[in-house]
C-alpha cells in the first residue's frame, strides 16, 4: 500500500485476483486464506500507530522504522501484528514465516533482522510461549 499508493479495498481486489494463488512472472504463488490475509491488513491498518513504536523499540538505536525499507518495514509490521493480535498462531510460527517471506526479498542481513526484532518482541509479547530464558551466573 505504500509502494503503490493504493487504499485497502484496491491491494485487496489486486492481490486476491492477481497474485494469491496465481502464476506470477513464471513463480507459482500458492493459494492463501484470503479471510486471514484480509485481517493481516485491515489489523496492521487499524493498530499502526502501536505496531510501529513496538517495532521502533525493538530495532537497533538509532535506526528508526521510519528508515528501513518500505517492503521489509511492511514485513517488520505484519508479523508485529501477528504477534500482538493473533494469538491463535504460535509465536514460532509467526517468527519463521516472517523470515521466509523476507528471504523472499532480502539477503540474510534483513531477514536476520526480521527474525531478531520478531524474536525479541515475541519473547516481551508471548513470554508464556517461551520457556524462561536462564540467567548465566555472575
Amino acid at each position: 500500500m505504500e509502494v503503490a499508493r493504493k487504499g485497502l479495498n484496491e491491494i485487496f481486489a489486486e492481490f486476491e485476483s492477481h497474485w494469491i494463488g496465481q502464476e506470477v512472472e513464471g513463480d507459482q504463488y500458492r493459494p492463501a486464506e484470503i479471510a486471514f490475509f484480509r485481517n493481516i491488513l485491515q489489523g496492521v491498518l487499524d493498530h499502526q500507530t502501536a505496531i510501529d513504536t513496538m517495532t521502533d523499540e525493538a530495532l537497533q538505536a538509532g535506526w528508526p522504522l521510519r528508515r528501513v525499507e518500505a517492503v521489509l518495514r511492511a514485513i517488520l509490521r505484519c508479523g508485529t501484528y501477528e504477534l500482538m493480535r493473533r494469538g491463535d498462531v504460535p509465536a514460532r510460527v509467526v517468527i519463521t514465516e516472517y523470515a521466509d517471506l523476507a528471504a523472499a526479498f532480502f539477503d540474510r542481513e534483513e531477514v536476520g533482522l526480521v527474525n531478531g526484532v520478531l524474536d525479541g518482541l515475541a519473547h516481551t509479547l508471548r513470554s508464556d510461549e517461551f520457556e524462561p530464558r536462564r540467567q548465566t551466573p555472575a
